[in-house]
This record gives structure tokens, sequence and C-alpha cells, in this order.
């Protein structure tokens, strides 16, 4: 889904889509002398706290950045407890997330995980997959350059006519293609951690989403944080290359503006009048 096609003078109170990059746990358990797994397990416990946090707060999407295609490069030991912990975290929680609710989706290059893992993936998706309330994607082993380049390959692979010299290929025709395809591009991003870059995660979905930086070490990341980030989302203006005046001009012409105004309910996220800023 574009964010161009979306309604630009909008801003939800509560971001539709939120992405994360969990950073800081290593950090976190350094500074209190304890092995890097620690934070590891530590950071589990942040992501369940999260989940509950979207759910409160009615965000339809959560998607958490858990594994790039880069961290294969860190000591094979912690690669292989990250391994270990993700799929001891699919058996036990799988269960909280179908109470809650909760469509799991795992996005990335999963062949390069162990059979095992790949097929309770599997079946976690397939358990979860008639819920809507919200949807949790964890990106593991994910990368956005591999993003554009797994897109670009299976949008030639169906429409070969497209590699022709000369021909034009447009951002829909490409967009479907990408992992994250199900679901509208992110409205706010957080890094934790105190990093101030978007390491190569959701290149293409991240063109026209805000951008927060914290802090807190991902361990710590609780609610009161979320609503610190939700808090400057919402203080932002999003004019995607519109001007102050357009934005507000377009707001007051907006077909959604005037459904609220007349008491409709319009498509979500913008369900009353009180749920919009400008």
């Amino acid at each position: 889904m574009s964010t161009l096609n979306s309604s630009p003078a909008i801003v939800g109170r509560v971001p539709r889509h939120i992405a994360i990059i969990m950073d800081g746990n290593g950090r976190w358990a350094s500074r209190r002398m304890l092995p890097r797994v620690a934070g590891h397990v530590r950071g589990v416990d942040a992501v369940r706290a999260s989940v509950e946090a979207c759910l409160d707060r009615g965000v339809r999407y959560l998607t958490l950045f858990a594994f790039s295609s880069e961290n294969w490069r860190r000591p094979a030991e912690e690669v292989g407890v990250l391994m270990s912990l993700f799929l001891s975290v699919l058996e036990r929680e799988i269960e909280r997330l179908d109470r809650a609710r909760v469509r799991l989706r795992v996005i990335g290059d999963l062949k390069a995980f162990d059979p095992k893992l790949r097929n309770r993936i599997v079946e976690a998706e397939a358990r979860t997959a008639r819920h809507h309330r919200l949807t949790l994607t964890i990106c593991a082993n994910y990368g956005g350059r591999w993003d554009i380049s797994q897109a670009t390959r299976r949008l030639l692979d169906a429409c070969p006519e497209l590699a022709r010299p000369g021909a034009a290929i447009e951002p829909s025709d490409f967009e479907p293609f990408l992992a994250l395809a199900y679901a509208p591009e992110p409205d706010l991003f957080i890094r934790t951690g105190g990093e101030q870059r978007i390491s190569n995660f959701l290149l293409w979905q991240l063109a026209y989403t805000e951008l927060y930086f914290s802090q807190a070490f991902w361990p710590d990341f609780d609610g009161v944080a979320l609503d610190q980030a939700i808090a400057s989302y919402r203080s932002r203006e999003r004019r995607f290359g519109r001007t102050s005046e357009q934005v507000r001009q377009g707001l007051e012409q907006s077909p959604v503006s005037e459904a609220l105004l007349a008491g409709a309910n319009p498509s979500e996220p913008y369900a009353t009048r009180a749920d919009l800023v400008i």
C-alpha cells in the first residue's frame, strides 16, 4: 500500500503501524555485568510488553526487527543462542498470541534457518491466520536490500515483459512483491538504544515514515516509552511533499474529514473525530 495514496493531511492519534528496531540488549546486559544472552532474554519480556501496549492503544500493525541478515556476523555462540531463543519463544508464546487474537507473521530469507524452526514458524502463522486485532510481524534474517532484490526478482518472474528495454515499471507494479505487502507502510519507526540510523530495515517502506530514536535500551522500553514515541508522532505535520497550507486545505476537503463531521464511520484507522489531530 503506497503512503502517497493515503490522506496526507490526517495524523491519527495512534499510529496504525509501528515498526521497531529493538537495539541495546547486549549493552543492557554489559552494564549489569551480565552475559549478552541475558539481555536477549530480557528483550523477549519487552516484546511481550510492547505487544500488550499496542493492543491496549489500538495499534493494528507492529513490525519488529529481530534478526538482520547482517547479524550472522556476530559470534557463533550468540547466533546459536538467538536461534534457540527464537524457537523457544515461538513454542511458548503462540498460545498467548492466539488468545489475544494477534496474527503472527515472519518475513525474511527463512531458508537459512533450521528446518525445525521453519516448521514452527509455519505452524504459528497458520494457527493465528484468522486474527485481525493486531498483526505482529517478526523480521528474521531480513534486510531492506534483500527485500527489494527479492521483490524485483519475483516481479520479473511474474511479468517478464517488464525486463525489456524501455519497459516502464511503476511503484504500484513493484510493491505487491515486497515481503510486507500485506500491511500499510509504517506510520512511526522507533529505534531504541541511542543509535540514529535505520540499518537496512524496511528501506522501501520507510520513505514517509516518522522516525523516533530512543535512548532507552530495548529491555527497558515499556508502555511509558511507547507513549512518549507516540506523543512525538502526534506532534508532527506529515506533508508528503506538500506545503503546510496545502495540508490544511486537504484536511478541510478530505472525504474522511467530511464523513467524520457527518458522524459516519469511515474505514480504519480514523474512527472518530476525536481520533484526529493536525
